[in-house]
């Protein structure tokens, strides 16, 4: 099992940033790929961001992409999403995500552990 923390969550005016973080903890030694999903209010799950293992390949909604930038440090077994440029559509709650795979997938149904989820808020 891994678990999975996010943290960084807030409110932020339209053009403002945020990092969010992923803490992993459990099965220590497990190589993973994480991906970032959100889910506004009367909206469904939304794929944001995903990374592998190593970090060399990510991928990203088109809605993010040139905005958010998805990273990784597999010493400290945690992941972050660098939120820049933020809008007021990017107000959801957003969830870590981690598969038993080290290749990416931006299917949330590949995804077998999830953290609790952040808020993030975007006024404009």
């Amino acid at each position: 099992q891994v678990q999975l923390v996010e943290s960084g969550g807030g409110s932020v005016q339209a053009g403002g940033s945020l990092r969010l973080s992923c803490a992993a903890s459990g099965r220590t030694g497990s190589r993973y790929a994480m991906g970032w999903f959100r889910q506004a209010p009367g909206k469904e799950r939304e794929f944001v961001a995903a990374i592998s293992w190593s970090g060399g390949t990510t991928s990203y909604a088109d809605s993010v992409k040139g905005r958010f930038s998805i990273s990784r440090d597999n010493a400290k077994m945690t992941g972050y999403l660098q939120m820049n440029r933020l809008k007021p559509e990017d107000t959801a709650v957003y969830y870590c995500a981690a598969r038993d795979f080290t290749s990416i997938s931006i299917r949330s149904r590949e995804y077998n552990y999830w953290g609790q989820g952040t808020q993030v808020t975007v006024s404009s």
